[in-house]
């Protein structure tokens, strides 16, 4: 078991879905990793789907934003990184380059947030916590195990990113992985041009037991494979899904971590 009461700054802490479908997106992703989910009020119509493992959170699903609809943005999971000061991490965040989407604001008595585009288009977000901390469960069958950037200008990201979370990199020449402590937290690709036009962004990694039955259940489900099952050497064997509403996601199960 990988459970957490706090996380490290600069490491990823919470993914989060936004969807056109809430009820869909939920029902969907608790039949994929086997998560149970507690509903939480969020304004008078809303709520925020919390999703549980063992009784502790995990990831969350809510409806897009009124403005993201209007602008047309997709459902999508958002990938956030926790930090010491949200305000101080936007404006480092500008000054190396990146845009403000949304300057910090409090999230009730639950933590303090903000939202950022790196130089090359990937949204992020950063997270300092307060009575949230983001997910309990991490590294573990049904849980986050890592969170990857696929990007079309991988220097631009690397020196953004390194220079704002403190993030050291490990490079070669089709990989690159990110870490703050010993252990790698995240990973960057180019975008491959067989891809078609897909923005730069940022992709959550869920843990499962078996990657090759878990893509068979989440197309029976009405999801899609963008990578079919594919072994990588000396780590696992993983797929790139989208669920039923477009939201992408990646699956993998681990047999080696390096």
């Amino acid at each position: 078991m990988s459970e957490f009461s706090s996380h490290v700054p600069g490491t990823f802490c919470w993914p989060e879905l936004a969807t056109t479908d809430q009820k869909g997106g939920v029902a969907f992703y608790r039949a994929l990793l086997g998560w149970d989910v507690v509903e939480q009020p969020i304004g008078p119509t809303e709520v925020y789907s919390m999703f549980t493992l063992r009784g502790l959170e995990v990831a969350a699903a809510s409806n897009l934003q009124a403005d993201e609809r209007q602008l047309g943005v997709p459902s999508h999971w958002n990938s956030y990184v926790s930090v010491a000061n949200a305000d101080e991490s936007a404006k480092r965040a500008q000054e190396l380059g990146g845009k403000i989407l949304a300057p910090a604001f409090d999230v009730m008595d639950a933590g303090r947030m903000a939202v950022l585009q790196d130089p090359t288009g990937a949204v992020i977000s950063v997270w300092q916590p307060k009575r949230h901390i983001g997910a309990k469960i991490l590294r573990e069958p049904g849980a986050l195990g890592w969170t990857e950037l696929l990007t079309n200008d991988t220097a631009a990201a690397e020196e953004f990113y390194t220079q704002l979370f403190g993030w050291k990199a490990k490079v070669s020449p089709e990989y690159t992985e990110f870490s703050v402590g010993a252990t790698p937290d995240a990973g960057m690709m180019k975008l491959d041009p067989k891809w078609g036009d897909v923005p730069p962004h940022w992709m959550p990694y869920f843990q499962v037991n078996d990657c090759d039955a878990t893509a068979a259940k989440a197309t029976a489900d009405g999801g899609r494979i963008h990578v079919p099952p594919s072994d990588i050497p000396n780590v696992g064997r993983f797929a790139m899904l989208a669920d039923p509403q477009g939201a992408t996601l990646a699956v993998i199960a681990i047999t080696q971590r390096s």
